[in-house]
């Protein structure tokens, strides 16, 4: 995973020799042409932000450093998104890890989280825009507006989806393997994510969280079911 730095062209190329390549990528473009409706001041716009890239030497080299306060990496190039070394994250969820990612000093966020076996985090809802990308992992995720239907979705490796605005979404791993998932979102400013204490708060102490307590007893049953299905043991405790 890497980001190009504003205003840089870029090349792809594929040397393999018998595959074909694929890549996902989000832009914030749209907006920025929205927000202008200038295609040639956003396309033949000569202007370089020397203070992202200069072209210096080994740019994309790897290397980076955690920001503790904001459990971010900060970096440019991350050449193994499945294997990651990720941090505790439980106020997600109970056995939750996860790292929040600022590459190349741009403004469009991304992290990764990791549910083990057998469990799932709290519900939660955010602003629009949220590119979910599964990594590795079989299960499912319900989302739903506010006092309507739960919508359920089946994902394994390479599925994605986009939860909407201020829709709850909650991930569950009933599978005999860890989940991961990149999450991209075309939001977000350096090493703050939204209101992150928000995100990560349950909703009596003022955030967009559903403690395990709260949530509606059949989605727990359902969690037991699937994981029934599969000989898995449910390891959340609620």
């Amino acid at each position: 995973m890497f980001s190009p730095p504003l205003n840089t062209w870029r090349q792809h190329f594929n040397v393999q020799r018998d595959e074909p390549a694929r890549f996902v990528a989000l832009t914030d473009a749209p907006v920025m042409i929205n927000r202008f409706r200038n295609l040639d001041f956003i396309f033949n716009n000569s202007f370089e932000f020397s203070d992202r890239f200069s072209g210096e030497e080994g740019y994309f080299s790897g290397k980076g450093r955690v920001v503790e306060s904001h459990r971010t990496w900060d970096s440019n190039f991350i050449s193994d998104v499945p294997g990651f070394k990720l941090i505790d994250h439980s106020a997600r969820g109970q056995g939750a890890s996860g790292i929040l990612l600022h590459f190349s000093a741009n403004t469009i966020s991304a992290h990764i989280e990791e549910y083990p076996v057998g469990t799932y985090p709290r519900a939660h809802w955010h602003g629009p825009g949220a590119h979910i990308v599964i990594l590795s992992g079989e299960g499912y995720s319900l989302l739903w507006e506010p006092g309507k239907p739960r919508t359920r979705i089946d994902w394994r490796p390479a599925t994605m989806f986009v939860p909407p605005a201020k829709w709850f979404h909650q991930h569950f791993n009933p599978g005999k393997e860890p989940a991961r998932y990149l999450a991209l979102k075309p939001w977000g400013f350096t090493y703050q994510v939204e209101d992150l204490v928000k995100t990560l708060e349950v909703e009596a102490a003022g955030g967009t969280q559903i403690d395990y307590k709260d949530q509606d007893p059949e989605i727990h049953q359902t969690f037991i079911k699937e994981c029934a299905k599969r000989g898995v043991g449910v390891r959340l405790k609620i």
